[in-house]
């Protein structure tokens, strides 16, 4: 059984603060783990009213037939997850507005080794943080999957991301939605964030900057690196060589397709 810790924020205050008006269409942000799922949805809630945020679950494919009042087109939710494309989660979510959000593969792995190895995460493969195994092969773990344990990265993309795509879903890179959310004052971030909204259906309103620094704040995510705890365990800043050449031979071609090559 996976096990997750995490820390509650409190933006709900902040958004009743913000007032935003009521959304028409249901939203569902769907995204690769460990690509920024927290950042992407603390904006997005500075923009929905609190009482239209789907906080009941986490939408994934095991959950999915249990949470179908977050897809509802009659009181409309903005509701996020992991969720894989198949031919369920498709026609539930065709009402919806859909963004799709990845990561470079490259650092993806990187975060999802840290991840792995941190406190915040349990599950039956804690033999990982003893530091017993060498770092190069905790991270070709994260790029093949572990046997019975975890999905290999392939799969994840597959069907958590591309699986998504071409279907009038908006794909997002994180490391876009990152640059955007700290340069604010720059002319680019505007029309980045109209087009969020727009496809969300939501009208840019004249504070949008307050709305999206605050929503973007690190201290409200409870999954930020530095508040993960990694032990002795020393994940590197750049995925190696060897491993980027591997992430080419498990998924070719993908980097190119997302935009990343």
């Amino acid at each position: 059984m996976v096990q997750i810790s995490l820390d509650a924020d409190t933006l709900n205050e902040t958004t009743a603060r913000f007032a935003p008006a009521p959304i028409t269409v249901p939203i569902f942000l769907n995204s690769v783990p460990k690509s920024g799922t927290h950042l992407l949805r603390n904006i997005l809630r500075m923009f929905v009213p609190v009482e239209q945020q789907y906080h009941a679950a986490f939408i994934q494919w095991p959950n999915l037939q249990n949470n179908l009042a977050a897809f509802s087109t009659e009181r409309p939710m903005l509701s996020w997850g992991h969720l894989l494309f198949s031919d369920a989660s498709a026609i539930e979510t065709a009402r919806c507005h859909r963004v799709i959000l990845v990561r470079d593969p490259h650092d993806w792995v990187l975060a999802r080794a840290r991840f792995f190895v941190s406190e915040q995460f349990s599950a039956n493969m804690d033999h990982l943080k003893d530091g017993k195994l060498a770092v190069e092969d905790l991270l070709n773990l994260m790029i093949f999957g572990i046997h019975g344990k975890a999905p290999s990265m392939a799969d994840q993309y597959r069907f958590n991301a591309l699986g998504w795509l071409h279907t009038g879903a908006l794909l997002l890179r994180y490391e876009d939605l990152v640059a955007h959310a700290n340069a604010l004052e720059q002319p680019e971030a505007e029309p980045y964030f109209a087009t969020l909204l727009g496809h969300c259906g939501i009208a840019l309103p004249e504070n949008w900057a307050e709305r999206v620094a605050a929503g973007a704040d690190r201290r409200q995510s409870s999954t930020a690196r530095e508040k993960l705890s990694v032990g002795g365990v020393a994940i590197p800043d750049k995925l190696p060589p060897g491993q980027k050449q591997l992430v080419e031979v498990a998924a070719p071609g993908m980097r190119a397709m997302l935009g990343y090559a």
